[in-house]
């Protein structure tokens, strides 16, 4: 199981490896053309900005694998130790009904985005917005994978497996 968590967090960062390359070489192209010969590439600045989209979303799940999302801790280290955990375990739950409810709204968002087309590159505005229930699938995924540990422990797990404190 825990190779096949690696394999997962592994294809997750090189998915937003390379939408990050991508976004990079673009937008670098676009302005290195712009100033040498006073012409950018007409559908730059739209891919580079869908890249960073799904980036974002892609990303989001590995942030939270490692506690990088904003947290305020004071009420949870106030508490003795069975309320923590049952604090954690309620934070959890609502992450994991947050979570499943911005996907389905996301998909319905996509739905309904199917029949428009983006500006510069005539794409459906679908695979655009297809991001955000793909991104909190994921974050589903990774919140799962993490939730015991940070239930019991207060850990989080780094992506090598090994607990970095939250």
């Amino acid at each position: 199981m825990r190779k096949l968590e690696h394999l997962f967090v592994t294809l997750n960062a090189t998915a937003v490896i390379l939408c990050l390359i991508a976004m990079s070489g673009i937008v670098f192209a676009n302005v290195s053309l712009r100033g040498l010969t006073n012409h950018s590439i007409p559908w730059a600045d739209e891919v580079a900005r869908y890249l960073m989209i799904w980036m974002t979303f892609l990303g989001a799940g590995l942030v939270l694998r490692q506690g990088g999302h904003v947290a305020i801790t004071n009420l949870q280290d106030a508490l003795p130790g069975r309320a923590q955990i049952a604090l954690r375990a309620a934070l959890v739950l609502l992450l994991l009904g947050f979570f499943l409810f911005m996907a389905w709204v996301g998909r319905d968002y996509m739905l309904r985005m199917q029949f428009q087309r983006t500006p510069a590159t005539r794409i459906p505005f679908s695979y655009v917005y297809a991001a955000m229930p793909v991104g909190f699938g994921l974050l589903i995924v990774h919140l799962l994978l993490v939730a015991r540990g940070f239930v019991c422990a207060g850990r989080y797990r780094s992506d090598e497996g090994a607990p970095a404190h939250g």
